[in-house]
């Protein structure tokens, strides 16, 4: 049997094992102890039980060995959401909060506008500008039936109603169909740029894009067209350099008022046109 340890030492023992990372540490203990990391500096001296041990035992192994934070403990904050994620879905990020930022600047408080999603993922981008836009109708697609499934477990915990999952590529299921917003955070790393070394927990289908990152970015800004409403607009993110590139797309592709938003560390990060 274990013997009893305290907050104080699962604090130190955990930052020990993950090489001096004391915020994960507490993320860790928190979560068996179901407690905010603020909390915990409120009782050092209290002990975990048996079973909490050994949770925190799995769970710092599984740090350990460069798993994300995220997946082991099974959820992730994006947005003002708390959203279930696994390895069937991308880590919602920062940077992606500018595209829902900019999404929302563009749909009325109160307007009933039809919003389309692609390539949803865990449902982060559509579940957030549903939340803020409870009058709007979201629709959220993706390819991978089991990205789609941690996305309908995270509207259904949140009790959103105003978002629809369709299964398919790109803007195929939405065919038919036009839209005043339409926006994405496609894939857009080069299949063989030395960056997914440090990702190989993800799904890299979600990740990368072609030779140059941008073949799923040329297939959204050709085929949204079809699906926005007179006026509407295409909202993309993609990487910090490829923001010329991608304004070039949707030039030849016949957007105007074309620009590129920059995220808070002035980065060039999403990109968005309108369709006349």
């Amino acid at each position: 049997m274990l013997s009893a340890i305290t907050v104080a030492f699962a604090l130190a023992h955990g930052c020990a094992v993950l090489g001096g990372n004391r915020r994960e540490a507490e993320w860790l203990v928190g979560e068996v102890l179901g407690c905010s990391r603020a909390q915990l500096i409120t009782c050092p001296e209290c002990c975990l039980t048996t079973d909490q041990q050994t949770r925190l035992d799995a769970l710092l192994v599984r740090c350990a060995q460069g798993e994300p934070l995220a997946y082991v403990l099974g959820h992730w904050a994006f947005w003002s959401l708390e959203l279930v994620v696994n390895p069937n879905v991308l880590i919602p990020r920062p940077e992606t909060e500018l595209l829902v930022e900019a999404a929302l600047a563009r749909i009325p408080v109160g307007a009933s506008c039809a919003v389309a999603d692609l390539g949803t993922g865990s449902g982060a981008i559509a579940l957030s500008v549903a939340s803020e836009r409870p009058s709007s109708r979201v629709t959220a697609t993706d390819v991978s039936m089991d990205a789609l499934a941690v996305a309908e477990t995270n509207a259904r915990r949140l009790g959103q109603t105003n978002v629809t999952f369709l299964a398919g590529d790109w803007c195929v299921p939405l065919m038919g169909q036009h839209f005043s917003v339409i926006l994405s955070n496609p894939p857009y790393i080069a299949e063989n740029d030395p960056h997914l070394k440090a990702l190989r927990f993800e799904p890299q289908g979600a990740l990368t894009s072609g030779t140059d990152g941008l073949e799923a970015i040329r297939t959204l800004v050709a085929e949204s067209r079809a699906c926005l409403a007179s006026g509407g607009t295409l909202l993309l993110e993609h990487g910090h350099d490829q923001g010329l590139s991608v304004r070039q797309r949707f030039a030849a592709a016949g957007y105007q008022d074309i620009e590129t938003l920059h995220d808070l560390e002035g980065r060039e990060r999403v990109t968005l046109g309108r369709w006349m």
